[in-house]
């Protein structure tokens, strides 16, 4: 039996680092694609610009079309090959990198991620989630390498929205439940074997991590300020959660919010909100002791987490819609057959049900 453990070749977090992106990035190539939101370029491009000019690099700045689909994926990837870029340098969130690390790949370039908000782990990984152009996911893209270079600027995170750093814990918070769900089936991970004892002490750090800081780090983060625990959530949402899920492997969780992602009315919620509700799914197809349930709920509910389908979009449930979400969860390439024991679409729709009604009762008394 192999296991594995992979991590990027180097994790950098503080505040202000992306100015030097320059320096990290000459080590690397000489000519740059820069793949950035069109926010992200109004208010980061002139710094990156100009420590990418101070370094004496060729670059150009690209915007990112905004869905990490195949059509943005061979767009990029066509002008990579036209004009001989050496490296790719990927600013913005998780559909940006998403992107950028599949057309290194595709190119066999290396890749600098810069993430300039905390809501999701896809910086640290070797995988790429690409999606249709309408927002569904579509595939998994494993890739040869992580990241060479993760340049987290904590400065920036710490003005990015708050409700985008709270999606990331929720994207985290999944981190432990499934690794560990995963791990008592000897499921594989995204390493290409089965875990290591490390993967699974990360993602357990990571779970401890968001319990003892995420209040903490949210109540700071919405007065803009850069304080111990934003910084520890930073890197429980970035790096513990990332190493954790890939070498740890993934189950349920994930797979319910993949489900989710068929209903249009979740479309507008984020990757980590639609994910927490899938960790308390998890929880309830697992039976979990009502102490950790409520552990799981509390903290949900104290940093503004969804614990209700409502909370995620879905106003009007129905059986066949749930159902629907199950089948898809359910499906022989999704991360449900990690789990423990057998499951089929009935099973994840009578959680989806069970979770949905503990979420609200949770908030209920929470209440009074």
């Amino acid at each position: 039996m192999v296991r594995t453990f992979i991590a990027p070749n180097k994790y950098i977090q503080g505040p202000h680092v992306l100015e030097n992106v320059g320096e990290y990035a000459s080590k690397l190539g000489n000519k740059v694609l820069v793949l950035i939101s069109s926010g992200g370029k109004k208010r980061f491009g002139a710094a990156i610009e100009k420590s990418l000019e101070e370094a004496g690099l060729e670059f150009v700045v690209e915007v990112f079309n905004g869905e990490c689909c195949r059509k943005e994926i061979n767009r990029l990837d066509e002008e990579v090959k036209e004009n001989k870029y050496n490296l790719v340098v990927a600013v913005g969130g998780g559909k940006v990198f998403d992107t950028a690390k599949a057309v290194a790949y595709y190119n066999d370039i290396p890749i600098i991620i810069c993430p300039t908000i905390a809501a999701t782990d896809a910086p640290c990984s070797a995988l790429s989630v690409i999606y249709t152009e309408e927002g569904e996911v579509e595939e998994y893209l494993f890739l040869k390498q992580n990241p060479n270079v993760v340049l987290v600027d904590s400065a920036i995170i710490a003005k990015s929205p708050v409700r985008l750093t709270v999606s990331g814990m929720g994207d985290a918070l999944a981190t432990y439940i499934e690794a560990r769900a995963s791990y008592k089936h000897d499921g594989d991970n995204f390493a290409n074997g089965k875990a290591l004892h490390t993967g699974i002490a990360l993602a357990k750090l990571c779970y401890e991590t968001l319990l003892a800081e995420g209040y903490k780090a949210k109540v700071a983060l919405e007065k803009g300020a850069l304080t111990p625990s934003v910084e520890a959530i930073i890197e429980a949402n970035t790096l513990l959660s990332g190493l954790g899920f890939e070498s740890g492997g993934v189950a349920a969780s994930h797979a319910v919010h993949n489900g989710f992602c068929t209903l249009e009315e979740c479309h507008k919620m984020n990757h980590g909100e639609k994910v927490a509700f899938g960790v308390i799914t998890q929880l309830v197809l697992e039976n979990a002791p009502e102490e950790e349930l409520n552990e799981v709920l509390d903290f949900c509910i104290s940093v503004g987490l969804p614990v209700t389908m409502k909370q995620i979009g879905v106003e009007e449930v129905t059986w066949e819609k749930i159902l629907q979400v199950a089948t898809v969860a359910c499906a022989p390439t999704d991360t449900l057959v990690n789990m423990p024991f057998d499951v089929n679409p009935e099973m994840v729709a009578n959680a989806i049900i069970a979770a949905d009604a503990l979420g609200q009762d949770r908030l209920n008394k929470t209440a009074k």
